[in-house]
């Protein structure tokens, strides 16, 4: 009678710990699902649908559903116009604003960015790796009456940048072929630059502390890394 009652005792413990532990994996699936959300009307910068969404990052739609009504209830997300459409709530905008008060590195950036701007009369921005892809995360723009602008979080092909050959080129060669797509090396006019030259500009510009080159997006635009 003992030895069953410690079994069952032994059984119900792993049961327990079993359903806690999938109780956990459910919370954090939910938790990445939410935040893939987020980032995908981030990407899409336009109020979206919940089915539309779902769509877009290949999701069940309930549980998209599901996640948008938490986050609405959260004020993370809000609803615009009158027909579901959903976007990013101005909670954000607070958690952003607090966020930039701790983050040191941004606010040093904008006096720098500033002083590069006024020195240059040209536009000066700070980018970082975001994934696989460069993005923009401050910019001053020149004092030139043409100029250009880029706008901030949108994802474009590191090879595609002069600044992307510095982002990168604290990687070995295999871990920035890893990194990059191969379709990212198609430029927008449609030619391909071969890795292996990209990778020699990579090593080239760490070596020299800088790139600069024609712009590859923008046909009039000479940029300086």
């Amino acid at each position: 009678m003992r030895s069953i009652l410690k079994d069952g005792n032994r059984s119900g413990k792993e049961g327990a710990v079993a359903e806690a532990e999938d109780t956990i994996n459910r919370r954090a699936r939910g938790l990445d699902r939410a935040f893939e959300i987020l980032d995908f009307l981030r990407l899409q910068r336009q109020p979206l649908r919940p089915n539309e969404i779902a769509q877009g990052i290949g999701a069940p739609r309930s549980s998209v559903y599901e996640l948008v009504n938490l986050l609405i209830r959260q004020g993370i997300i809000e609803y615009r116009g009158d027909d579901g459409r959903v976007f990013l709530g101005r909670k954000l905008y607070f958690l952003g604003a607090a966020y930039a008060e701790q983050f040191d590195l941004m606010r040093e950036s904008e006096h720098l960015l500033a002083r590069i701007a006024e020195e240059t009369r040209e536009t000066a921005q700070m980018c970082q790796l975001e994934g696989n892809k460069y993005a923009v995360v401050l910019m001053n723009e020149g004092s030139r009456p043409f100029r250009i602008s880029t706008n901030i979080g949108e994802p474009v092909a590191i090879p595609w940048t002069a600044s992307g050959r510095l982002l990168v080129d604290h990687m070995s060669d295999e871990e920035i072929l890893a990194l990059i797509p191969q379709e990212d090396f198609v430029l927008p006019d449609g030619t391909r630059l071969e890795p292996s030259e990209f990778i020699a500009q990579v090593r080239n510009a760490k070596k020299e502390g800088y790139f600069t080159f024609n712009s590859i997006v923008d046909s009039f635009t000479h940029c300086f890394a």
